[in-house]
C-alpha cells in the first residue's frame, strides 16, 4: 500500500493518537522501501509458497502446479546472457498503473537492470545485430532517474521515522504540534515522490521489455538471408511432364474452393475437400503418432488467449503490422501458434525438477493477419489467415535446452525424411530471429509447382526469456534438504525453466509439398505410404469420373 492510500487522520482525532499513527505509517513505508530495493538490487525479500507438488508417479506427464501467488505478481527477466543464465529473482514494484482493456495493474518483467548497465556494450552489439528497435540509452538512463529518484525516497522515509520516533516521548503541546506540522508535511513530499516513482518505474518496463534475447555465439549475424545451410536432405523429384501447381492440382481433384471462402470470410481462406479433408487428418493423427512414440503428451488447447499471455511469450499484439488477431472490447486474441496457450500452461508455477523435461505435442488452429504479405510466392494455401498445426513444446532445465532443440530439429527432420521430401534445414541469421529466441532453425521443402524451397517449419530455444515472463521455474530436486521439520528454508531455491518450440505439423503448407511432389502424369497424385493407414488405404487421389 502507498502512503495516500492511507486513510487521512480526521481533524478531530485527537492529538495522543497521532505519534502511533505516524507510527504506523513508517513501518508500512518502511516495507514498501524494501520492496523497492529488492527489485532495484535484482533481489527479493519474498518467495511464494507452493502449493503440494504431486510425485512423478502420480502423474508422469501432465502436471499443472499451481503457486499460490504473492501480494505482486511476478517479476522476470527478459535477458538470458547464455543458454544457461542463472536466475536472478526480484519483486515487481507496486503500481497504480492501468491496462487498457481490463483495468487491472499491467504485468511486469523482472529485469537485471545491473547486469544491463554492467554489459551494455554486448546487449547495444546483440540489439544492433537483431535490428531491433529497442532503445538503451533510453533505458539506462530511466534507470539511473529511478534509481535515485528511489534514493529520495529513502532519504525522505527516514525523516519520517524519525519524527514517528520523536512523538514516541513526552513532549511539550509546541513542540508536538511541529512535529505534527512536519510529519504532515513530509507525508505529502513523499506521495508526490512516490508517484513519480511509479511513473518512471511504468517508463522504464515499456522500454526495456522491447530488448530481445541474447543470442547463441554460432548464430550468423545478418538478415534473413545470411542464414547457414546445416543439413540438405533428399534430391528433388524429376518429372517427365509439364509440372502442376498446388492450386491446379487442387482444382481439377476437387479438393478445395478458395472462391467460396472469399465469398463467406474473405482472401487467404479457404475450404477443404473430399480427400484433402482426410489428408489433412491423415497428417495430424500420423503426425502425433510419430512424436507420442518420443515421449511427447498430447494437447488440445484453447484458441483465444488473453492479451497478457500473447505478449510474455513475446509477441505484439496491437503493435502494427501485428500478426495476431485481436478482439475488440476485450484483453482476448486468437492464437497464431500453440506456443502460446502451451507457454501459459504453468504459467505462475513452481514445478518439481525430477518431471522435467515436460514436453507437449498441441493440435491447435491457428490464425494469423499475414500483414505485409503479398506476391505471387504467397497464392493459395502457402499464407493463409487460418490453418492447423502440431507445434511440439518442451520445458526443460537451463542446462539441457540446446540439447532438446538438437532433438525437436531431428524429430522434425525424421518426420518430412518418412513423407520423403527434399528440404533443408538453415540456421537462421540474428537479423530474421524474434525477440525470444535464442536461436532458430527453419526447414524449407522443395515445392516443385511453386518452383522453389518453402518453409515448411522452425525450431527455437528461447532460454528463459518466456519463463521469466510467464513465471515458470522449477525446484531442483537433487539440491533439497532432507529435514524431519519441513520449512521453507530447507528447499533449494526455485530456477527459471528453458522453454523451446517446434513445428511438427503446419497442414497447409504439408498438402502443398505432398500434392506437387506426388503428383503423376494422368493428374492423380499418390498418397505417401506412412499416411495411407491414416486414410483408410488410400493410396491415390485421382479425377472424379
Amino acid at each position: 500500500m502507498f502512503p495516500h492510500q492511507i486513510t487521512k487522520v480526521k481533524d478531530k482525532i485527537q492529538l495522543h493518537t497521532l505519534p502511533l499513527l505516524l507510527q504506523r505509517e513508517s513501518e508500512r513505508a518502511s516495507e514498501m522501501s524494501l520492496h523497492l530495493h529488492s527489485c532495484l538490487n535484482g533481489t527479493t525479500s519474498q518467495t511464494p509458497q507452493l502449493s503440494s507438488i504431486p510425485t512423478p508417479s502420480s502423474s508422469p506427464r501432465f502436471l499443472s502446479l499451481p503457486l499460490h501467488k504473492p501480494p505482486f505478481p511476478r517479476f522476470i527477466k527478459p535477458l538470458s546472457t547464455s543458454a544457461a543464465a542463472t536466475s536472478i529473482q526480484t519483486l515487481p514494484l507496486p503500481t497504480n498503473s492501468q491496462n487498457e482493456q481490463g483495468g487491472k495493474p499491467q504485468w511486469k518483467a523482472t529485469i537485471d537492470f545491473k547486469w544491463i548497465k554492467d554489459n551494455k556494450e554486448a546487449v547495444a552489439v546483440n540489439i544492433r545485430n537483431r535490428n531491433s528497435d529497442a532503445d538503451l540509452d533510453l533505458v539506462l538512463n530511466l534507470y539511473d532517474k529511478v534509481f535515485n529518484l528511489q534514493k529520495e525516497v529513502e532519504r525522505v522515509r527516514g525523516e519520517r521515522n524519525a519524527v514517528a520516533s520523536k512523538m514516541k516521548g513526552k513532549l511539550e503541546p509546541s513542540e508536538r504540534l511541529r512535529l505534527i506540522e512536519e510529519g504532515k508535511n513530509l507525508k505529502e513530499g513523499l506521495i508526490s515522490l512516490e508517484e513519480e516513482l511509479v511513473k518512471l518505474n511504468d517508463e522504464l518496463q515499456q522500454e526495456a521489455q522491447r530488448i530481445p534475447n541474447m543470442t547463441h555465439p554460432d548464430v550468423p549475424v545478418g538478415g534473413e538471408d545470411s542464414f547457414t545451410i546445416k543439413k540438405t536432405a533428399g534430391s528433388p523429384p524429376q518429372f517427365s511432364f509439364p509440372v502442376k501447381d498446388h492450386l491446379q492440382l487442387g482444382k481439377e481433384l476437387d479438393l478445395f474452393d478458395f472462391d467460396a471462402a472469399a465469398e463467406v470470410s474473405g482472401s487467404k481462406f479457404y475450404y477443404l475437400k473430399n480427400e484433402a479433408v482426410l489428408l489433412e487428418m491423415a497428417l495430424l493423427n500420423w503426425t502425433l503418432s510419430e512424436v507420442m512414440k518420443r515421449g511427447f503428451t498430447p494437447l488440445t488447447t484453447p484458441e483465444i488467449v488473453r492479451s497478457s499471455v500473447v505478449e510474455k511469450c513475446g509477441f505484439q499484439p496491437r503493435a502494427n503490422n501485428t500478426q495476431v488477431y485481436s478482439i475488440d472490447d476485450s484483453d482476448q486474441c486468437l492464437i497464431g501458434t500453440a506456443e502460446i496457450p502451451v507457454g501459459g500452461l504453468h504459467m505462475d508455477s513452481i514445478l518439481a525438477g525430477s518431471l522435467l523435461p515436460l514436453k507437449y505435442a498441441a493440435f491447435s488452429h491457428c490464425f494469423r493477419t499475414e500483414a505485409g504479405a503479398a506476391g505471387a510466392a504467397t497464392r493459395g494455401l502457402y499464407r493463409v489467415h487460418q490453418f492447423s498445426k502440431v507445434e511440439m513444446f518442451i520445458f526443460c532445465r537451463p542446462e539441457e535446452s540446446e540439447y532438446y532443440h538438437d532433438e525437436l530439429i531431428k524429430i522434425e527432420e525424421d518426420l518430412f525424411s518418412s513423407l520423403g521430401l527434399h528440404f533443408k534445414t538453415l540456421d537462421m541469421a540474428s537479423g530474421d530471429l524474434g525477440a525470444p529466441a535464442y536461436r532458430k532453425f527453419d526447414v524449407e521443402a522443395w515445392m516443385p509447382g511453386l518452383e522453389r524451397f518453402g518453409e515448411i517449419s522452425s525450431a527455437s530455444n528461447c532460454t528463459d526469456y518466456q519463463s521469466r515472463r510467464l513465471g515458470i521455474r522449477y525446484r531442483p530436486s537433487e539440491a533439497q534438504v532432507t529435514s524431519a521439520k519441513k520449512s521453507r528454508g530447507n528447499l533449494a531455491p526455485p530456477q527459471f525453466v528453458h522453454t523451446l518450440n517446434a513445428t511438427a505439423c503446419a497442414v497447409p503448407r504439408m498438402i502443398i509439398c505432398l500434392l506437387e511432389n506426388y503428383q503423376q502424369e494422368d493428374g492423380s497424385v499418390l498418397i505417401p505410404e506412412p499416411l495411407r493407414p491414416f486414410m483408410g488405404g488410400l493410396k491415390v487421389i485421382a479425377r472424379k469420373s
